[in-house]
């Protein structure tokens, strides 16, 4: 029983670590001809993590080429931070998710262990 706690405990840490909006972006014309552009907002609820990578991701899971100012985010502490992903015209059929990765930080004081991945779906189908 105390096992089932502790992993409902994890799982609910895990579902408020931080929020990426839309859930199901809407994909734009960008202003270089052939580049499309998704804008996303980030907002981190957790203290302990200041930095989250950007990810795209095909329907298999698989890595898709993408732009973006920074792959690295930083947003602090109850920050919100919007960005926008650059996709080639060529890659809009295959690219399927746009994730953030909250990035841990080795340090001496905090013993973090849980990392979090938000996706918004680009093809407007629910999972």
């Amino acid at each position: 029983m105390l096992s089932k706690v502790l992993i409902f405990l994890g799982w609910a840490t895990v579902a408020s670590a931080h929020e990426m909006t839309p859930a199901y972006p809407i994909v734009k014309p960008s202003h270089v001809y052939g580049v499309h552009r998704v804008d996303l907002s980030l907002f981190n609820s957790r203290e302990e993590i200041n930095y989250y990578e950007i990810q795209l991701y095909n329907k298999d899971w698989k890595p898709v080429p993408f732009s973006a100012i920074y792959r690295i985010i930083k947003v602090s502490y109850k920050e919100r931070k919007n960005f926008s992903v650059y996709i080639r015209e060529s890659d809009l059929d295959v690219a399927v998710y746009v994730c953030t990765i909250s990035k841990i930080r080795r340090q001496r004081e905090t013993k973090t262990l849980v990392s979090s991945k938000i996706c918004s779906r680009l093809d407007g189908t629910p999972a």
